[in-house]
Formats: structure tokens, sequence, C-alpha cells
């Protein structure tokens, strides 16, 4: 016969009768047949190296279990599984290698029987029975794709995964090999391949909203037989697989439109407070209580914001943070909540997270990434959020920061360049220059004109009618209480802005 019946296809087979190991000399677990009987006497005198399958448990006395395993060899026999194997001892296992007969122990003789029969000489079967439980999966009413998975993995007995080019998408029954992914060619449409780390059948997916994406099945020990008659499988599963797609992508469009106006509407809300908005937060898991830490990816060209939103949900379920995101804009806001004031050390992993995050995106989008400071509260869920975005309209253009800006790392002269068109400008101003306002108008007003005429004291001491020593004092007065240089030019014009921002309107401005 030219096709041989292995242990490692029969272990995979998701109907071998409940097939285990028990002893034997290793290496040969390979058998060029299969032959079913009650009992060893019952046997052909020729195994001529088969497996033999007894439907009778073994003997309950030593002598009489190594005896039966010399007359199975004695008879040709290099295999041998009956029920209740388990029972032998430790003298009949050593006995059994020393032999070289395996040792197995099945639950179902005839249910590993049929298996074993489908591997050697019924391809078709083998086929049609695996397209017969996919077909049984489908009959369950998934909740989404993930589950669909789960389904199609238990009814085949077998790991199951929607891949791409660049990885595991989901996954369900294992863990996809990283060398079995690597082996798989994603240009036909069906393809096989079996690796020392594992072996896998996967069939394109026509979905017309992602293309290059792959149904694979996969498993440890699966045979030639075996790989072909699931890449048929996962042929019949796939149309399943692509319309749950296409259903889960108009859900996650139409709840992502839903969470960005509900952050939307929060927003606007600022200072104020709804009770109605309030219960629709908590109905989506969103705490305005709290701590918060907010973060903002942004595209810095165009994006595809809900499959970043997409990216950004699975890259945070990964963490074992209470954390939240949403579309708003070009770009996705997120944030991550804690119910007491955490340890500087969890905020400082929190914002590790969120820069692993930005890495992981970055492999995909061009973006940027802000990240705010830890706030309390609803209002300072909006604070940290306002903050974040702020961060990341600085981090659009600093490419030296990786992209990524944390604005507890900024100074608040840089804060304020970015700031200009905000809401959040004018109380950085009013805190920037409080030092000054606290001690009259005279230095405001004086440090205001001053850099008006370009740091010039004659021509400050001209438009004010004071003397150029009065000027000089007042300046140096004025950087001695905020505590800045304003040689330096980047702070000398966040400080201009700071003092414009702040200079009172004509009326009717």
């Amino acid at each position: 016969m030219s096709r041989r019946l292995d242990l490692a296809a029969l272990l995979a087979h998701p109907a071998n009768g409940g097939l285990r190991p028990v002893a034997g000399p290793g290496g040969t677990e390979a058998w060029p047949d299969m032959v079913v009987a009650a009992d060893e006497a019952a046997l052909p005198a020729a195994g001529d190296g088969a497996l033999a399958v007894l439907t009778s448990p073994p003997p309950p006395a030593p002598w009489q279990q190594d005896a039966l395993l010399r007359r199975v060899r004695d008879r040709g026999f290099r295999a041998l599984a009956l029920p209740g194997a388990d029972v032998f001892g430790g003298g009949s296992r050593l006995l059994a290698a020393r032999l070289g007969v395996d040792l197995l122990a099945t639950d179902d003789p005839i249910a590993l029987a049929r298996a074993g029969w489908e591997l050697l000489e019924a391809r078709d079967a083998l086929t049609l029975g695996y397209v017969r439980r996919v077909a049984q999966s489908i009959e369950y009413p998934a909740d989404n794709l993930a589950d669909l998975l789960r389904h199609l993995s238990a009814s085949v007995g077998h790991g199951v995964a929607l891949i791409d080019a660049e990885g595991v998408l989901l996954e369900a029954g294992g863990a996809l090999p990283a060398a079995v992914h690597a082996a798989i060619d994603f240009g036909p449409w069906l393809d096989t391949v079996s690796v020392e780390a594992g072996a896998a059948a996967s069939v394109h997916v026509d979905s017309p909203s992602r293309a290059g994406l792959r149904l694979a099945v996969f498993g440890d020990g699966l045979g030639p037989q075996q790989l072909s008659a699931l890449a048929v499988a996962a042929e019949v599963a796939m149309p399943v697989v692509a319309a749950r797609i296409l259903i889960d992508e108009v859900a996650d469009v139409n709840d992502a439109a839903v969470a960005s106006g509900l952050l939307r509407d929060f927003l606007e809300e600022r200072d104020s407070r709804d009770a109605e908005l309030e219960q629709r937060m908590l109905e989506r898991g969103w705490r305005t209580t709290g701590y918060h830490l907010g973060f903002r990816i942004v595209g810095r060209s165009r994006v595809d914001t809900l499959q970043l939103l997409r990216l950004v949900t699975r890259e945070l379920a990964a963490l074992p943070v209470d954390s939240h995101a949403a579309t708003s804009g070009r770009g996705v806001t997120g944030w991550i909540s804690f119910a007491a004031p955490p340890p500087p050390g969890r905020v400082e992993e929190s914002v590790a997270a969120v820069r692993a995050l930005h890495i992981a995106a970055r492999r995909v989008f061009n973006v940027a990434t802000g990240v705010g400071t830890l706030e309390s509260g609803p209002a300072g869920l909006v604070a940290t959020i306002d903050g974040a975005a702020d961060a990341a309209r600085i981090a659009a253009g600093r490419s030296a920061t990786g992209w990524f800006v944390r604005i507890d790392a900024l100074g608040l002269e840089q804060l304020l360049l970015s700031w200009t068109e905000s809401d959040t400008f004018v109380p950085a101003a009013e805190s920037l220059l409080a030092p000054l306002v606290a001690r009259g108008p005279e230095l405001l007003e004086t440090l205001t004109a001053y850099l008006d005429n370009e740091s010039g004291i004659a021509a400050t001491a001209d438009a004010l009618g004071l003397h150029r020593n009065t000027v000089s004092t007042r300046v140096a007065r004025a950087q001695e209480l905020l505590g800045l240089d304003l040689g330096d030019p980047e702070t000398r014009l966040a400080v201009h802005l700071a003092c414009r921002a702040l200079r009172p309107r004509p009326n009717g401005a």
C-alpha cells in the first residue's frame, strides 16, 4: 500500500476515539495498514507491520498483558491500540518499547477505526466529514466574526485563523505558529503548507472591503489527506466568513458613529452637566469619575479612521487597564481611566503603553500621537483630551520625537506656540503671566510694549512716555517674576503671544 497511517495524523483527526500514546519505541509511529479485531485471537497471523486495533480491554494481570504484547509482536504487528491500555504497568510499558510495539489507548475503537480508514482509503469521506462539520457550525447563530471562528474551530476540531500577509487578525482553537504563517502562499486561491512547527490549509477570502485576507485551518501532525480535505472545508466556510466580515463592518461603522457623536457631545458640553448624556456614557462603559489620561492619534496624511480605530481598540484590549477610544475628526481620541489616584509608576506605564500603541499604528498609518496630563473627574477628562489634542498637533511636526509628544514633557512656551487657536490658550497665558498681573497692570503693559517694539528699550520708552531706566527696571523685574529668559527667541515669542492674548480689546472688536 502506497499510503501509510502515521500516529501524528491520527492524533490530529478530530474523531479519533480519544486516541493517546501510552508506550512504545518512538520514531516508528507509521504503519502500512490497520486491522480491527474483537481480541488478539481474531488477528491475522501476518500483521506485516500494521496497527492492530482491538475492541476488547486488556487482561488484568501484568503477566497476561506482557503475553499479549509478545503475541501481537510475534504476529508481525508494530502497534496495538485498545480501550483501557492506560492500565498497563511500568514493566509492560518497558517491554513494549523493547519489542518495538507502540502501545496506544482509545476510548472508542470503532471511531478510531473509522478515522484510520478515512486517512488510508476514504479521502472523499474525510473531506465530506469536514464539510459536514462546517455546515453544522454555520447553523449556529454567531454574535460576530470571532464567535463564528470559534464555532468553526470547535466543529472541525482544529485551529482556525483569519490572516493577512502581516500576521494573524483573529484566531480560535489555538495559536497559528509564526513559521506556518510565513510558509503560507498568499497568491493562489487554495494553499496547503506543512513545516516542522505545524501545518495549515488556507483559502483566499473574497471580501470587497478588505483585500489580502485568507482563512486558515491549522494544527499539528496534519497529513496530506487531512490538509487536502481541510482546504475544501475552508473553501466551503469562506463565503460565510466573508459575509460575516461585511456584517461586522457595517455594525462597526454604526457603532463608531454613535461613539464619535457621544464623545463630541461630551466635549462640547464642558462644564455643564447633562444626566442623560452621562447615562449614555455609562451604558458604553465610559466612566467620567476617577482619574484620566487622554491621548490623541491624528493622521499626518489621509487615513482610514475606522481602520485606525480597529487597530487602537485591538491594542488597548491587550492592556490590563480601563481604556476607551472613538473616532474624532481625522483621527482617534482615547483615554485610560483609573478608579483611584494612580502612583507615578502606573502613569508612566500607561504612557509607555500609549507609545507602544503609537509605534504599532505607525507601522500601518502615517500618524502622530499626543498624550495629555493626568486629570480627575468629568472636567478633567475634557482637559486631558484637550491637552492630548494640543500635543498631537505639536507631534505632527516633530519627526525628532518620532511623531510622539507627551504634554508633560513640553515647556509651557512650546505649548503656547501650538495653542493659539485652541480653547486652552487663554487659560495657559493667564497662568504664565499671573505673577505680573498680581503686581498690577504696569509690569504687563511695559512687557507687552517692550515685545511689541522688538525688545527695544528706547522705542518702548517713547511709546509709553517713560524714562529708559524705568523700562529697563520693569522688564528685568518681569523676567525675574516669570522665571524665564527673554533672550531665548522661542520663549520670547511665547510670552509675546501670551501678552497679546491678555491685552484688552477695544469696544466693538
